[in-house]
């Protein structure tokens, strides 16, 4: 049996208060029909979960971190375009996006892998 390719994780990083995220969230419920089984997603509030961030600082909103297991291919701002978002994550599926150079980045993403899956 093949192995099968990790599941990536894409994060939005929002605020309550925003209203550009408030047109994200339809955004990432398309995405979450096309991409239901190779993708993860996550809706995160940079308030009501500022441990996951410790020390990041989210300065534009909305933020997307595309992930898998191992890498974090992608952390920028996004506008909720769905064709913009849906471009980045088949990069990521294709292999066409190298992984940043981040530790901070790279430890945000283990820190919300924690706290979402454990």
């Amino acid at each position: 049996m093949p192995d099968t390719p990790p599941r990536l994780l894409v994060a939005c990083f929002c605020a309550a208060w925003c209203r550009t995220c408030d047109d994200y969230a339809h955004v990432m419920s398309a995405l979450k029909v096309q991409y239901a089984q190779q993708v993860q997603f996550a809706w995160v509030d940079i308030e009501d979960q500022a441990e996951v961030l410790d020390n990041v600082d989210v300065e534009n909103f909305p933020t997307l971190l595309i992930s898998d297991a191992q890498q974090v291919y992608f952390w920028g701002t996004v506008l909720p375009h769905a064709a913009t978002a849906s471009q980045l994550i088949d990069r990521v599926l294709s292999g066409d996006i190298r992984s940043l150079n981040a530790p901070d980045i790279l430890q945000l993403d283990q820190r919300l892998r924690s706290f979402l899956f454990s």
